[in-house]
């Protein structure tokens, strides 16, 4: 498995409401279908201002790129990259590989640790 993280910074005067407000009732729906394994999207209180991460896992560098490629045919992401591109300043991505005693290593993501963000105790 492997984790994708990619990171976005916007233009000082984007509007963060405005990017999440697209991207959640565009983007996220167009992507969740195609791209699978969403961890989660993250925005920054403190370090770098109008900072956004978000989090993919990937059964290997293959089923990144196919998945991927889907997606940049679809209508509906092809329709929120209108909106939210122009906000955004740099964009950045890693490519992750977890290590042995990491809870999540594979998909779909579970663990029975009970120190662990990922489980109810």
């Amino acid at each position: 498995m492997i984790v994708e993280e990619r990171t976005y910074v916007l233009h000082t005067g984007a509007k963060l409401s405005e990017y999440l407000e697209a991207y959640e009732n565009i983007g996220l729906p167009a992507q969740k279908p195609i791209l699978g394994g969403f961890l989660g999207y993250f925005v920054t209180e403190f370090g770098t201002q109008n900072e956004l991460n978000h989090f993919w896992a990937y059964s290997d560098l293959e089923d990144r790129r196919s998945r991927r490629a889907r997606l940049a045919g679809n209508e509906q992401w092809q329709e929120c990259l209108s909106v939210i591109r122009p906000m955004i300043m740099t964009m950045s991505n890693k490519i992750m590989y977890p290590t042995s005693f990491s809870p999540i290593r594979s998909l779909p993501v579970s663990s029975d640790d009970p120190h662990t963000a990922f489980n109810e105790n």
